[in-house]
């Protein structure tokens, strides 16, 4: 084996690893809500949303894989590229994990293909089409999520503003593993095509693929690899993730959980359809804010989504930033020495990454964590929706052993 066939495996290799990292960092754009209304415990969750993730590769396409997988033209896809978008990408999951913070992995990885492409190449190695479909949906999807969300919360609050309170609360639970496998599909059907696009991208240009026909062939064992690496680290569960999008940004009952996640189904559904790689975090963190200002039992917290919004600003240009320098200090002669460099780079980030992992919170945390929050009193009809732990209470007042009675019966899992 020679040494640009052993470079291209250990690349491939890389880019399923942000794949895992993918599906690591953004398990909580499905599980979140689910976890956080106790429809699910936290390891049955994740492991519902990895099956849905794989089966993605069933029903959707690769008109996303073609978009990124076009960030930076062919000529200038060179393996130092490769590597320095994909270590950037990665370090950005991994700091932004770290910090609790839902951003998205797509922009990470187009942010940091376009730092390499341009320390590469210069401005002409970058399709300014692709970048600009990327950067409007930064705008587009937590909008559309915050929207439909919205809307979805107040016609459900009309419809059920008589309903019982055990029984909807109970017909919801179910509903939601049904809009919750709804996200993890179109998570797993936009997010998993983007390592397939690098991937693809690198086997032509390496000489691997003939990409002659425009769009970008993608064999059937890359949809498998990348769809595989996403499924086993949604499996893993980023619970940092899911303690910020399923406790901290507003407090979900089945109902407003339902409202959520059928609203970023819909909206990533219409992204991956149009080819756009959308955020699913963007998404779903505006659908969970959209339901909050919906209902009027529920409050939002707006410091956490003004630092989250602000993470997705810094985004791009961060993961770029890392990129440009992994591509420079990968690329500095003479070539034995870069090599001992970047290799020592990669040493201590997973040093700080197995550091990380110790002090994480666990899963029975963020359970513990969900139980604390559903101890409130619920509202009659439409009320129960939310817990009302910060709202006041309207005339006339429900009988307290009665609301007990009611939050300790519908508290328990499925």
């Amino acid at each position: 084996m020679d040494v640009t066939m052993a470079a291209l495996i250990g690349l491939i290799a890389l880019a399923l690893l942000f794949d895992f990292t993918n599906g690591f960092h953004d398990s909580a754009n499905a599980i979140a809500t689910v976890v956080a209304t106790h429809v699910l415990r936290p390891r049955v969750a994740v492991a519902w949303a990895a099956a849905f993730n794989f089966a993605a590769l069933l029903i959707v396409g690769t008109a996303v894989a073609n978009t990124v997988g076009q960030t930076v033209k062919m000529e200038y896809f060179s393996l130092p590229v490769v590597f320095a978008a994909l270590l950037g990408g990665i370090c950005w999951n991994y700091l932004s994990w770290w910090k609790g913070l839902p951003t998205s992995s797509s922009h990470a990885l187009v942010g940091a293909l376009v730092g390499a492409g341009l320390a590469g190449g210069g401005p002409d190695a970058i399709h300014g089409a692709s970048v600009q479909k990327t950067a409007l949906f930064i705008v587009i999807s937590p909008v559309a999520g915050l929207l439909l969300g919205g809307a979805v919360m107040l016609v459900l609050r009309i419809l059920l503003r008589r309903a019982d309170v055990v029984r909807t609360e109970r017909r919801f639970r179910f509903a939601q593993l049904g809009s919750s496998a709804a996200v993890a599909l179109a998570h797993g059907g936009n997010n998993a095509q983007k390592t397939m696009g690098v991937v693809a991208a690198l086997l032509v240009a390496t000489g691997h693929l003939d990409g002659s026909g425009g769009a970008l062939p993608i064999p059937l064992w890359v949809e498998l690899a990348a769809y595989s690496a996403i499924a086993l680290g949604t499996v893993s569960g980023g619970w940092r993730i899911v303690r910020t999008m399923g406790t901290r940004i507003t407090q979900l009952r089945p109902v407003s959980g339902f409202a959520a996640e059928t609203a970023t189904a819909v909206a990533m559904f219409g992204s991956t359809y149009l080819g756009a790689p959308v955020s699913t975090t963007h998404t779903v963190a505006g659908a969970i804010t959209g339901t909050g200002i919906g209902n009027r039992a529920s409050n939002v917290n707006w410091s956490i989504f003004r630092r989250v919004a602000v993470a997705w600003l810094v985004t791009m240009p961060v993961a770029a930033a890392i990129a440009a320098l992994a591509y420079w200090g990968s690329t500095l002669p003479p070539e034995p020495y870069n090599i001992i460099l970047m290799a020592l780079v990669i040493a201590v980030l997973a040093g700080l990454l197995v550091i990380a992992l110790r002090r994480a919170p666990s899963a029975e945390d963020i359970e513990r964590e969900a139980a604390r929050d559903h101890e409130v009193p619920l509202r009659a009809g439409s009320g129960s929706l939310h817990g009302s732990a910060q709202v006041p209470l309207t005339s006339p007042r429900p009988d307290p052993d009665r609301a007990r009675a009611v939050a300790k019966e519908i508290d328990q899992p499925l």
